[in-house]
Parts: structure tokens; C-alpha cells; sequence
């Protein structure tokens, strides 16, 4: 993408704010599921210990219930496929941006012991016109402040999808945020590879009217499935190796 495409989309704020004003007026607001935020799921062995941290999505918005959102799912597939005991936490709020994820949430986040640590913010950073220097800004210092309070996790990103693609967001307002997500997806993953996190690819959207919840912008059961299986390979493989070498070292201190 041309690095002229954001600061050309600023011409395009009028239509943005219009149209914006239209879609909110018209979208169903909707709440966080209700259910637990936190659980554990019984196994064998050393613990998988999962935080997922970040806006509406990490709380589950859009479906009924917590136990169908992206933390308990990939909760019990990472019980079902390691059959060691997972304990999962989601910590998410609705039109969260990295800012308040790096000031509010994460400093009064309980210092445990996270192994693992899925991230899933960006979407309002977007959506608000935030420019590409104040995430850069925001979204390091919030890896930096992971890292600094959980130095032995593994911390995931997952980036923005294709604003093109979400049903509630007529076309044009799609190609202008659609831009905007372009440009805080690329420096979002720049900033993981610099601050040892690891990027995920965009979630592909293969069938929106599955994918979305009634208010056409956040995740339906199915649509937090998909994410949580296109999440997985990237928790799953390092979950195994780090649980094997803390079941090496526990040995070693028998």
C-alpha cells in the first residue's frame, strides 16, 4: 500500500464522518456476553495459562454467552488438543483502544503468570481516524508494558480484518477504513517484529452473513470459531514446546 493512501484518506473524512454517523445511528449496540471471564478447564501436566486481552471482541460481543466467545474457545481447543489444564482469562471492553489498553487495562491486570497472551486491538484505533504515528505510539508502548509485567509470555496479535467486508459498513465508508486498517496493520506487525510479539495474519472473512453477529459488525458464534481456529496453530505449537521443557525442568528438580 502507498504510504500516501492515509494521509489521502484525511480528504476523504467528511464522507467518513457522514456516513459514520448513519451506521451508528442505525447498528444495534450491543453488550458484552454475559458468563465467567475467567476459568480453568481440568488435564494433566503443566498448565497453559491464556489472557485474552483487548476491545469487543475479547469480550465476547455479539454472542449470548462468554463460554462461545474466542478465550473459552481457545481455551478447549488447547485443553482438547495438549490435554493439559488450561486456565483462561478474557480481559476485554467495548470501543477499546491501545491507549486504554496500555494505561487502564493492562496496570490493573494481577501480576499472574500468563504463558500465553492473544491481543485483539486495532479495529477502533481504525475506525476512530487514530493516525498511523499515535498507534505506533499507543500499541508499542502497550506491547512494551506487556512484556515489562509478563516478560515469559507469548503474546499474539491479532491485526485488523477487511473492512470491505463487514456487512453494517456501506461501501465507501468500508474502502476508507479499509485503508486506514491497511496502514495500522502494517505498523502493527513492524512493531511485533520489533518488540517480540508475533503477528497474526488477517482473519479471512469467507461468509459474512455467518461470520457476523445480528448487528453486523462484531462476531457471531461462528465467526469467533473461525477466529479462534486461525489463532490456534500460532498458540498451539509453542504451548506444546514451552509445556515440554517445564515438564523437563520440574523433572530435573525431582
Amino acid at each position: 500500500m502507498s504510504p500516501l493512501l492515509p494521509l489521502l484518506s484525511w480528504l476523504a473524512f467528511p464522507i467518513y464522518a457522514w456516513q459514520g454517523i448513519g451506521v451508528r445511528l442505525r447498528t444495534q449496540r450491543l453488550l458484552p456476553a454475559e458468563g465467567p471471564v475467567t476459568h480453568t478447564i481440568p488435564g494433566q501436566g503443566v498448565a497453559v495459562r491464556l489472557l485474552v486481552l483487548g476491545d469487543s471482541s475479547a469480550a465476547s460481543v455479539g454472542i449470548a454467552r462468554t463460554d462461545a466467545g474466542m478465550a473459552a474457545l481457545l481455551a478447549g481447543m488447547l485443553a482438547r488438543d495438549t490435554g493439559r489444564p488450561v486456565t483462561w482469562r478474557a480481559a476485554g471492553f467495548n470501543s477499546a483502544t491501545a491507549t486504554q489498553l496500555r494505561d487502564v487495562v493492562v496496570p490493573n491486570l494481577a501480576h499472574d503468570d500468563w504463558t500465553h497472551i492473544v491481543v485483539s486491538v486495532g479495529t477502533n484505533d481504525a475506525k476512530n481516524f487514530h493516525t498511523v504515528s499515535r498507534f505506533k505510539r499507543d500499541f508499542g508502548g502497550l506491547l512494551y508494558a506487556l512484556r515489562a509485567k509478563f516478560p515469559g509470555a507469548r503474546i499474539v496479535w491479532s491485526p485488523v480484518i477487511d473492512m470491505t467486508t463487514v456487512p453494517a459498513l456501506p461501501p465507501l465508508l468500508a474502502r476508507i477504513l479499509e485503508v486506514r486498517a491497511q496502514a495500522i496493520n502494517a505498523m502493527g506487525t513492524r512493531l511485533c517484529h520489533e518488540r517480540g510479539a508475533v503477528p497474526a495474519s488477517r482473519l479471512p472473512v469467507e461468509d459474512p452473513a455467518r461470520g457476523f453477529s445480528t448487528d453486523g459488525f462484531h462476531a457471531s458464534e461462528a465467526g469467533y470459531r473461525a477466529w479462534a481456529e486461525h489463532l490456534l496453530p500460532l498458540i498451539e505449537l509453542p504451548a506444546a514446546e514451552a509445556l515440554a521443557s517445564a515438564s523437563v525442568a520440574e523433572d530435573d528438580r525431582q
